[in-house]
């Protein structure tokens, strides 16, 4: 039987200050995830399993680092995370796994299961794969040599599941220790030789690549030399991107190519990793604010729809309005629709903005005391949306008479990428990453990716 690892999402230092987490009611993430941890360790040692609890005073590197040190392939490792939304209706248990890997898609459930058991008040948002998260990865998911996954037991922002986090805190730990175990055993059972990994074909734009890839824990990976062959320069030496030298080849995650906007899918039937690149993409990549967008009204309403059904019909309008809108100023309306969803949640308007403002793009937004801006119609809020990026993008002048009520504050091209956003539009470090994750997903589901 292989060991176990638990975290405790946060607690440790980040940047030189100590990372709480999310801080709600008088207590912070980090302080229940460890009151849950230290009750998962000794319980899941009591059943005989050899139970490793990662230090608390550990920085997201170092806690990667402290379990690859220590991991052998039939190990598995466990995040514990509280969610966190500016709505307290948000709740309920997510467990993330790396996305296109099946089997840790059925561990994901088999926790979950199991935590569900225990706590039938507790609802279930499902088994997801990492692309669903803000950033489109989780580096704990990503970046271990074991089988990994990311739970978030609850929402600390939600009354129903901070009472169940609290005070239900056994029934809680013995639910994920159940899960943890059964998990456990399953990897166990299927490790099989450790020397010896099972190879598959790799695919790209249709065409067979002579290579083979090699499949390990359930994930496939290819030759770092396809990289190359695909002109990503520095996936090499990208610290944050796995590799194992296996046979004398060294090979990264085929899932990490997608960071490099190669589409990544998998044919089971064929065993065959398959990789697609977008031709259509401009060559300067997903990030210049600055250009032509290349999805149609119908594929953004589309896109919209499987993330908010409800909002298909009042905002049936809003893709046409970001494509001519952008289109006359020169923006890439797929970006401004991207930063759109972030901004309203896909327009669930669960933040400050309200749906009356038509504030698409969160301008000038404060809080619900003093109100935010405002603007009369769909349109004209989209226009500004549309204005205030190219403030930040470009020292064009504007085609259509200013809207944009802070758009004389901007400093003019300061942020040409999505990325400069951050910290400027938004104090988050991963705004920019969010919106391009979100990009990503949008290129995905219509074929462009």
């Amino acid at each position: 039987m292989g060991k176990i690892f638990i975290s405790a999402g946060h607690g440790g230092y980040e940047n030189g200050s100590l990372d709480y987490g999310a801080v709600v009611s008088n207590t912070t993430e980090a302080t229940e995830m460890i009151r849950i941890r230290d009750l998962v360790v000794p319980e899941l040692r009591s059943r005989g399993f050899e139970v490793l609890a990662v230090p608390d005073d550990l920085s997201n590197t170092q806690t990667l680092n402290w379990i690859n040190t220590r991991c052998r392939p039939d190990d598995v490792a466990l995040e514990l995370h509280g969610g966190a939304a500016s709505s307290p209706g948000a709740r309920g248990a997510s467990v993330f796994y790396i996305a296109n890997n099946e089997e840790r898609k059925s561990h994901a459930e088999l926790l979950l299961l199991a935590l569900l058991r225990r706590l039938p008040q507790l609802p279930s948002r499902g088994a997801r794969p990492d692309t669903n998260t803000g950033t489109g990865s989780l580096s704990f998911t990503r970046q271990l040599a074991c089988p990994s996954l990311y739970m978030e037991v609850g929402y600390l922002t939600n009354p129903d599941d901070l009472g169940l986090i609290q005070n239900r805190r056994r029934d809680m730990s013995l639910g994920i220790a159940d899960g943890t175990a059964s998990w456990s055993r399953a990897v166990a059972g299927s490790s099989g030789d450790v020397q010896s990994f099972p190879t598959c074909n790799i695919s790209v734009n249709g065409g067979l690549y002579p290579e083979k890839g090699i499949i390990i824990n359930n994930n496939s990976y290819v030759p770092v030399d396809l990289a190359d062959q695909l002109g990503i320069d520095d996936a090499a030496t990208n610290p944050d991107i796995r590799k194992v030298r296996y046979r004398g080849v060294v090979y990264m995650k085929a899932i990490d190519l997608r960071e490099y906007n190669v589409s990544v899918g998998w044919d089971a039937s064929t065993r065959t990793v398959t990789l697609k690149t977008a031709t259509s993409l401009p060559v300067c990549g997903l990030e210049r604010i600055m250009g032509r967008g290349i999805t149609s009204d119908i594929q953004l309403l589309m896109f919209l729809k499987s993330n908010n059904e409800s909002a298909t019909e009042p905002y049936k309008d809003l893709p046409r309005f970001y494509r001519e809108e952008a289109q006359i100023e020169g923006v890439d309306h797929d970006i401004a629709f991207c930063q759109m969803c972030v901004e309203t949640s896909y327009l669930r308007w669960t933040g400050i903005l309200r749906p009356e403002d038509n504030n698409f793009g969160g301008i000038g937004a404060t809080d619900s005391s003093t109100g935010g801006v405002s603007f009369a119609d769909p349109r004209i809020g989209v226009r500004a949306h549309i204005q205030h990026l190219k403030a930040y993008a470009s020292t064009e002048p504007l085609v259509q008479e200013v809207v944009d009520p802070r758009f004389q504050f901007v400093r003019r091209g300061v942020a040409p990428l999505v990325t400069q956003l951050s910290g400027r539009w938004d104090p988050d470090p991963e705004y920019g990453n969010k919106i391009l994750a979100i990009l990503r997903r949008l290129y995905e589901s219509t074929g462009i990716l």
